[in-house]
C-alpha cells in the first residue's frame, strides 16, 4: 500500500494501520470459518465465533468513540486540512494522492477550504503569486477549460489588487458541506452499519449452531483388535 503522507496525524496513521490489520484478520477469519465448517472442526468454528464477537465489540466501541469525541475529531481534521491547504503544491509528487483526494472533495461537495475560501489565502504558492491564482477544484463556473487540480487564473479581474474575494470559487467551506452530506446520508450509513452487524450476528449464531451439531467421535465404540 502507499505510504501515509506526512500531513497525516499520528491518530489517523494508527487508525489506518488498525483498519489494515482488521482487514487481514477478517480474511483469515473467513478462511478458517469456511475450513472449520467444511471439515467440521469445532476449534476453528469456535475461533471464528470469537473473532466475529471481537470485531462486533470493536465496531460498537468505535462508533461510541466517534459519537462522544466529535469535537476532538473535528479539531483534528481541521488541523490536518489547514496544513494541507497551506502546503498544497501541484508539483509535489509525495503528497499528490492526498492533494488529489482533497481536490475531489472540493469538486464533489462544491466547497472551498475547510471553513471557507479564505483558508486558501494562506497557501505559500498563492501568497507568492499575490493571490492572482486560485485552486481550480474550487471553481464555481461551468467552463471546460478549468482544470480539476492545481491552480487556475481564468475569470479573475485584470487589476493588480486581487484578493481571495475576487476568486470565481465557491464560498462555502467543506466543513459545512461534509456535515450536510453526513446528515443527508445518515439513514444510508446507519442502514449499512446495521446490515453489517446483522450479518456478523448471523455468522456467530450459525457457527455456534454448527459447532453444537458436530458430534465428537466415540472411541469406546471402536472395535478392539
Amino acid at each position: 500500500f502507499c505510504p501515509l503522507p506526512e500531513t497525516s496525524s499520528p491518530s489517523l496513521k494508527t487508525g489506518a494501520y488498525i483498519l489494515i490489520a482488521v482487514g487481514a484478520v477478517t480474511m483469515l477469519m473467513g478462511f478458517l470459518g469456511c475450513l472449520g465448517a467444511v471439515n467440521e472442526i469445532r476449534c476453528l468454528l469456535g475461533l471464528y465465533f470469537t473473532c466475529l464477537l471481537v470485531i462486533l465489540i470493536t465496531q460498537v466501541a468505535a462508533g461510541l468513540i466517534i459519537y462522544f469525541q466529535q469535537e476532538m475529531l473535528k479539531e483534528e481534521l481541521s488541523r490536518i486540512v489547514d496544513k494541507l491547504i497551506q502546503t498544497y503544491d501541484p508539483l509535489n509528487e509525495e503528497e499528490k494522492n492526498l492533494q488529489d483526494a482533497w481536490d475531489y472533495v472540493q469538486r464533489q461537495i462544491a466547497c472551498c477550504g475547510w471553513e471557507g475560501a479564505e483558508d486558501w489565502k494562506n497557501n505559500a504558492i498563492l501568497i507568492n503569486k499575490s493571490l492572482t491564482e486560485y485552486p481550480c477544484s474550487c471553481y464555481n463556473g461551468s467552463e471546460d477549460y478549468v482544470a480539476d487540480i492545481g491552480f487556475c487564473t481564468g475569470g479573475l479581474p485584470s487589476n493588480s489588487t486581487v484578493t481571495f474575494a475576487d476568486w470565481p470559487v465557491h464560498q462555502q467551506g467543506c466543513m459545512n458541506g461534509v456535515q450536510k452530506w453526513l446528515k443527508d446520508n445518515l439513514g444510508i450509513i446507519l442502514g449499512v452499519c446495521t446490515g453489517v452487524a446483522v450479518v456478523e450476528l448471523l455468522g456467530m449464531i450459525l457457527s455456534i449452531a454448527l459447532c453444537k451439531n458436530i458430534h465428537s467421535e466415540d472411541y469406546t465404540k471402536v472395535p478392539k483388535s
